[in-house]
């Protein structure tokens, strides 16, 4: 569908041959933009509330700034994940109002303020080696439009750290629970909350932690109610889904 198929469109729902929900469902099966190297999904944020997301792991960093160039327009929120220095210089280049979020390893562009959720999302990381992940899911629920709060190195090794804090915990409205090592923090928040719990396991930990896959069977194994697990570092995939939960709670 190109940009006369759109004002067809438009121009059907200003006579009344067609209803606005119609012509979202149809806006929402626009095709993608072929770069060649990549398929740009422009209509994302319709179908699913957020545009595409850039990962930029494993790209070159000029096609990070390529596609980051092409969302620009139709986009107010962008977030591009697993960056370093080397991209973040190539996208600035382009887009002066892109910000390097150096610890969460995220690029954030925002075009103007968004609309945040009320109901807060909680972040809790287990230690100090687990807050790249940490922050690279405080990072993308923000540009989600949601309010979060931080509570690190909390983890069971000091377990009154994390009891100190029982009115953050309590108010949050989704808990993201991110820890390493044998990642039983997870469960100590399922035990604690009526609120859902989504739990990160990282590939911290020495040796018998086999890259994060021991916090990630006890976090899948784990005896309390209400706690789901993400893959091994994916402190974007937890933020998503808490985001997620947040917007069906609010209705919006």
């Amino acid at each position: 569908m190109d940009k006369g198929n759109i004002r067809e469109l438009l121009g059907r729902v200003q006579m009344g041959t067609i209803s606005v929900d119609e012509a979202l469902s149809a806006l929402k099966g626009l095709p993608f933009e072929d770069l060649g190297f990549a398929k740009i999904d422009h209509h994302r944020s319709l179908r699913t509330g957020f545009p595409e997301v850039v990962f930029c792991q494993g790209k070159q960093p000029k096609q990070v700034a390529t596609i980051i160039e092409k969302l620009i327009p139709a986009c107010n929120a962008i977030l591009a994940t697993r960056a370093d220095e080397v991209v973040y210089n190539n996208v600035v280049s382009i887009c002066p109002e892109a910000k390097f979020h150096e610890l969460a390893r995220c690029i954030t562009i925002e075009k103007e303020a968004l609309p945040k959720y009320n109901s807060p999302v909680l972040v809790i990381s287990a230690g100090t080696a687990d807050l790249p992940v940490a922050e690279e899911a405080a990072v993308t629920a923000e540009i989600m439009g949601n309010t979060v709060n931080r509570l690190y190195d909390v983890g069971v090794a000091g377990i009154h750290r994390l009891f100190f804090h029982k009115t953050l915990i309590k108010n949050a409205s989704v808990i993201i629970v991110v820890a390493g090592m044998e990642g039983a923090l997870a469960s100590v928040i399922g035990g604690l909350v009526d609120v859902p719990v989504v739990a990160v396991p990282t590939s911290i930990g020495y040796g018998a932690s086999f890259g994060g896959i021991a916090a990630l069977l006890s976090m899948l194994n784990s005896c309390a109610a209400g706690v789901a697990v993400v893959n091994i570092d994916n402190g974007f995939g937890a933020a998503a889904m808490a985001s997620a939960i947040i917007r069906l709670k609010e209705g919006k």
